[in-house]
C-alpha cells in the first residue's frame, strides 16, 4: 500500500471526515473495480441502481405507499441518462430541469403523472440518499483501457446523480486553488483544448464545482472561470427549527458553529455552508439560475451574502412584529445594504423565490417598486427567472388595479407612480395615489436603490396607499447622514451588511485608489487668482468681497472658465499619459455642467495636439 500522500492527508481526509459527520455516507473508491463504487463500468456517471430506489422512496401516493412499478422507474431514469443536448451548458440546463420539476411517465390509470428525482421539502429530506466517493473514476467515450480516464479527488452524489465534483491540491503547491480549478475545467472539458480531455457526462448534472487545498475552497458552476471561482464565508443553517417570537425585534437567525470556541478555515466554512445536505438541496431547489445574456447562458448559484440576506429576511418576515402588534411601526423589514456589483436584483429574485416555498409566505403580494425605467427592466427580466408571472403597471391606474386585487402576486411599479405622475421628479404637480389602496399585512415591498427618492413625499404616499405592507430596501448606498430622513430612519436597521471592503476582499471589487492632485489657476500675468483679487479689491470690507465674489465669481462660472480648463485639461492629460495609460487603464472626466464638458472637449483636443508636436519636434532633432 502506497504511503498517503500531503494532498490526502491535509485535504481530502478531512472532507471526508467533515461530509461524515454532517450526515453524508462514504464510499472509498477504486481505479480499478467499478462495482465498488456502484457501477457496471467506469463510462456510467449515475448510481443507476440508487435512483431507481429513490425514485420509488420520494413518489408516494397520498397514503403513504409507493405507486411507481419497475418499467415507469426505468422510464424516468431514461429521460433523465437522454438529456437531448449536445453542449455541456445545453445539457447542464436540461439535466437541471428535470431537477427540479420533474418528468412524467405514462401511469396505470392512462394518465401522466409527474415523478421527482429529488425530494425538496424541508421535512421529508431524510427521502434523500447523500453518498461521497472520493477518487472516482470516470471514462470518457474515447477513453481505451487504462488511458485517457480522470480521477476527480470527491464526488457527491444525492440519490445517485453527481451534484458536486471536489478537486483537492496538496498544500505544498504554490498555488493549489488555481491547479485545481484547472484541473476542474480539464475534467469537464472546458479549457478550449482542440482534444477533447475530460469526461462532460460527469458534469451535466453538476451543481457545483469545488476547488480545494489545506486552508481555503472556492466555488463555481459549469462555465466559471478562474476568477468566478469565490468563498462562501457563511455558516448559516437556516433550515434548522427557528426560535419563536421573543427575541429582540432585529436578531438575526443562529449561525452554526458559533460558540464552539474554535473558528473554521475557509475550506471547512464552505464545506458547512454549502454541502451541508440540507443546504445544498435548498441551494439547487431556490438558487440556482441559468441567464442568457446575448448568445451565452450563464449558471448562477448564490454569493454568500445572498444566501444569508435572503434568510435574514425572511426570519424578520416570520418572526418580527405587523405593524399592528408593535402599534407604530411595522418591524419585518429593514434595509440589505450590498455594495454596487454584489448582485442586489438577484437577491431580490432568490427572496421571492425562497418565499414561495413556505406555505405562511406564499400568500404575501409581493411589490417590487424602482426609481428608473431602466433598472425596472433589468429586475423585470432577472424577476422572470423566478417563473411567477408578472403584473408591470405602466400607469397609475394599472398600478391602482394590481395592488388592490387581495392575494398574492407579483406587481412591478416605477416609484413616481405613487405620486400620481409619470416621469417627473417634481414633488406634487398631480394627485398623489389613492390613500389605503389595500390594508393586508401579507404585502412586500421591495424597493430597489432605496437610498434615492424615499426619503421624499414618494415614499409617504407608497406608506398611505399600503399603511400595513413590509418594506425591505437594497441599497449600495444609504444615507446615513442627512437633512432630511436618512435611509435607516425611513426603512428601519439593518438586515444584512456587505461592504466595498468586504466586497474588496474577495475579489469581487477591484479597490478604489484615490491620488489628489491640484491643477490651479493663475492669470496671464501669473498672479495666483485668490492674490490678485486681495489686491484689487483690498479696499473692500470683507462683507463687501464675499458680495462681488457672490455675484461675479460663483462656483458654476468658474467651473466653465475656458482658461482655467484649459489648464486643468493640461494637467490631467499629462498626467494620464505619464501614469495611467501605460497600464492599459482608460479615464473619464465629470465637469460641473454640459457647458464645462463641451469646454472641456474642445481643450482635451486642442491639448493632445500640442503634445503630439511637442513629441513630433523632439522626433526630428534626434534624428
Amino acid at each position: 500500500m502506497s504511503q498517503p500522500t500531503p494532498e490526502y492527508i491535509h485535504v481530502e481526509l478531512p472532507i471526508i471526515q467533515q461530509l461524515t459527520s454532517m450526515g453524508w455516507q462514504y464510499i472509498e473508491g477504486s481505479w480499478d473495480n467499478p462495482a465498488i463504487t456502484e457501477r457496471e463500468n467506469f463510462k456510467q456517471v449515475l448510481l443507476t441502481e440508487r435512483l431507481k430506489a429513490a425514485i420509488k422512496r420520494i413518489n408516494l401516493e397520498d397514503n403513504g405507499n409507493p405507486w411507481l412499478d419497475d418499467l415507469q422507474v426505468q422510464a424516468a431514469v431514461s429521460q433523465l441518462e437522454r438529456l437531448g443536448a449536445n453542449r455541456l451548458m445545453e445539457a447542464n440546463q436540461a439535466a437541471t430541469e428535470l431537477l427540479l420539476k420533474g418528468t412524467t411517465v405514462l401511469g396505470q390509470d392512462g394518465k401522466q403523472h409527474t415523478v421527482h428525482f429529488i425530494e425538496f421539502n424541508p421535512e421529508h429530506l431524510h427521502r434523500n440518499n447523500f453518498i461521497a466517493i472520493n477518487q472516482y473514476r470516470v471514462n470518457p467515450p474515447w477513453a481505451t483501457g487504462n488511458r485517457g480516464f480522470i480521477v476527480p479527488d470527491m464526488v457527491l452524489l444525492v440519490n445517485g446523480i453527481p451534484l458536486v465534483v471536489i478537486e483537492c491540491k496538496s498544500p505544498n503547491l504554490d498555488n493549489p486553488i488555481t491547479e485545481a480549478i484547472q484541473d476542474l475545467l480539464k475534467y469537464s472539458n472546458q479549457r478550449g483544448s482542440s482534444q477533447p480531455e475530460g469526461a462532460e457526462k460527469l458534469f451535466h448534472y453538476n451543481l457545483l464545482m469545488i476547488a480545494a487545498s489545506r486552508g481555503r475552497a472556492t466555488a463555481g458552476t459549469i462555465g466559471a472561470n478562474y476568477e468566478h471561482y469565490v468563498d462562501w464565508k457563511t455558516d448559516l443553517t437556516p433550515l434548522t427549527p427557528l426560535p419563536d417570537k421573543g427575541m429582540g425585534e432585529n436578531d438575526s437567525p443562529p449561525l452554526a458553529g458559533e460558540g464552539l470556541g474554535e473558528r473554521s478555515n475557509s475550506r471547512q466554512t464552505l464545506i458547512a455552508g454549502m454541502l451541508k445536505p440540507a443546504n445544498l438541496i435548498d441551494i439547487l431547489h431556490n438558487f440556482t439560475l441559468f441567464k442568457t445574456s446575448g448568445d451565452r447562458t450563464i449558471k448562477i448559484v448564490p454569493r454568500y451574502q445572498q444566501y444569508r440576506a435572503v434568510y435574514k429576511a425572511l426570519h424578520r418576515l416570520q418572526h418580527n412584529q405587523t405593524r399592528a402588534e408593535h402599534g407604530t411601526d411595522d418591524q419585518r423589514g429593514g434595509i440589505i445594504w450590498h455594495t454596487q456589483g454584489s448582485g442586489k436584483s438577484l437577491t431580490m429574485v432568490y427572496l421571492i423565490r425562497k418565499i414561495r416555498t413556505i406555505p405562511e409566505l406564499r400568500r404575501f403580494k409581493i411589490v417590487v417598486v424602482t426609481d428608473r425605467r431602466d433598472l425596472e427592466k433589468q429586475l423585470a427580466d432577472t424577476a422572470i427567472l423566478t417563473g411567477e408571472p408578472l403584473q408591470k403597471a405602466k400607469n397609475v391606474k394599472k398600478l391602482e388595479q394590481y395592488l388592490q386585487q387581495p392575494g398574492a402576486g407579483l406587481v412591478f411599479g416605477m416609484i413616481q407612480k405613487f405620486k400620481g405622475g409619470e416621469d417627473s421628479d417634481e414633488e406634487a404637480e398631480i394627485e398623489p395615489i389613492a390613500k389605503n389602496l389595500n390594508l393586508s399585512e401579507n404585502i412586500l415591498v421591495l424597493i430597489d436603490e432605496a437610498h434615492r427618492s424615499h426619503a421624499k413625499t414618494l415614499h409617504t404616499n407608497l406608506l398611505e396607499a399600503l399603511p400595513n405592507c413590509v418594506r425591505i430596501g437594497f441599497t449600495g448606498t444609504p444615507i446615513v447622514k442627512a437633512a432630511k430622513k436618512t435611509t435607516l430612519q425611513i426603512f428601519g436597521s439593518f438586515i444584512d451588511e456587505y461592504n466595498i471592503r468586504q466586497s474588496q476582499e474577495d475579489k469581487v471589487t477591484l479597490p478604489i485608489v484615490y491620488e489628489g492632485l491640484e491643477a490651479r489657476g493663475t492669470v496671464t500675468q501669473g498672479d495666483d487668482l485668490d492674490q490678485l483679487f486681495e489686491i484689487i479689491f483690498a479696499d473692500k470690507t470683507p462683507e463687501e468681497q464675499a458680495q462681488i465674489k457672490a455675484k461675479y465669481a460663483t462656483k458654476t462660472q468658474v467651473g466653465e472658465a475656458r482658461e482655467l480648463i484649459k489648464a486643468k485639461a493640461k494637467s490631467m492629460l499629462r498626467h494620464y499619459l505619464e501614469r495611467i495609460l501605460a497600464g492599459g487603464f482608460k479615464a473619464q472626466v465629470v465637469a460641473s455642467t454640459r457647458l464645462a464638458a463641451v469646454r472641456y472637449q474642445e481643450a482635451f483636443v486642442e491639448a493632445q495636439r500640442e503634445i503630439v508636436q511637442q513629441l513630433e519636434r523632439r522626433s526630428s532633432r534626434e534624428y
